[in-house]
């Protein structure tokens, strides 16, 4: 199906371009605005187009209470509160203009995901290219609604939810002014398993929603977010650390520069490698042409003489004819004189 033009920042993504790779900053920071700006300048490094932020504050995502509700049960961050967790994690909001300066000095788009409205006047004030909108956040329609309002392209990652949700949160976007939009395929595990993926949902998903889709991915390496580019993903998003030992809350799931440098490289490789319906001979092969099978004279024939099939066999090199006409050339006769080890050619011989 025709999927309406999406572009950040003057860069077009679509499943017709490599993936456009989002290295998320979250709260890989662990409290240092030097910290963030070198995985800033590492993300650029490693070919990266674009480093995202995560913009709340504790008390515009959670409550500051120690009820049963608001603890966190199993998994990363077991026994925490989540006021505590975002405490921890969020990227002060005085670090924002900052971070914006730095990425647009070293060349690499920036923007973020906004977790209420004051984020998303912030983010305005800054003049971002584009919004983020997480996965926890994709059943906050008034959000998305807000966003959408600002006419900047949105992207929507849709873990937890399923079909319905994604298509409320797709109309939300679209009735609110939201012209440029797309959805990121997720699992929200931290990590997540690459069983649980799915990646055949991503054609689906282009299908039904008639949007560019992409995949955030929060497996430990990058084979799953190399597979995805095959099934249509034109959107990457890995979160991206310094150092995966670094102890903060997000680190332990994120790729360290090296691996990211890989992961731009190896899926602008699956990207140029599917290309288009093509039987022809490609230009890699044109020297391999002589090991291909061909008819060869094994005996000398005289002009006129009878081709039977002791005179004549299929071996390689390939510059004779193919050894499909080879009953044809039983049978046939010689034009001119032929010595044995030469190549058959057609217009040589007398057809049967």
């Amino acid at each position: 199906m025709n999927v309406p033009p999406f572009s950040i920042d003057g860069r077009l993504i679509s499943k017709d371009q490599p993936a456009y790779i989002i290295a998320e900053l979250s709260a890989n920071h662990n409290g240092s605005l030097q910290t963030a700006m070198r995985i800033i300048d590492r993300a650029k490094q490693a070919g990266a187009d674009a480093v995202k932020l995560q913009t709340y504050r504790p008390d515009t995502i959670t409550l500051n209470s120690d009820a049963p509700d608001f603890q966190i049960h199993g998994g990363l961050w077991d026994g925490r509160s989540l006021y505590a967790l975002y405490e921890q994690a969020h990227m002060p909001w005085d670090w924002h203009k900052p971070l914006f300066e730095h990425a647009r000095q070293v060349g690499i788009t920036i923007f973020s995901s906004p977790f209420d409205r004051t984020a998303v006047d912030l983010l305005e004030d800054l003049n971002t290219p584009a919004y983020k909108i997480a996965s926890f956040e994709a059943v906050d329609l008034p959000l998305i609604r807000y966003v959408a309002a600002t006419g900047k392209p949105m992207i929507i990652s849709t873990g937890m939810a399923d079909a319905d949700e994604i298509a409320e949160a797709v109309a939300a976007a679209r009735d609110g002014g939201c012209i440029e939009l797309a959805l990121l395929h997720c699992v929200s595990g931290y990590p997540a398993p690459a069983a649980d993926y799915n990646l055949a949902t991503i054609p689906d998903m282009i299908e039904r929603f008639g949007c560019p889709v992409g995949l955030s991915d929060h497996t430990l390496d990058n084979t799953t977010a190399i597979a995805s580019v095959v099934l249509g993903a034109s959107i990457i998003e890995k979160h991206v650390t310094l150092d995966r030992a670094g102890g903060g809350p997000d680190d332990s799931f994120s790729l360290e520069p090296a691996e990211l440098a890989a992961l731009c490289r190896d899926t602008k490789t699956a990207w140029h490698a599917l290309g288009q319906i093509d039987y022809g001979r490609k230009s890699s092969e044109q020297g391999n042409v002589q090991f291909r099978r061909s008819l060869y004279f094994v005996q000398d024939l005289n002009a006129g003489d009878e081709i039977t099939e002791a005179a004549v066999r299929s071996v390689r090199p390939g510059f004779g004819a193919a050894p499909k006409f080879l009953d044809i050339v039983i049978g046939s006769r010689v034009l001119r004189a032929v010595q044995k080890n030469t190549p058959v050619h057609l217009d040589n011989l007398i057809l049967k």
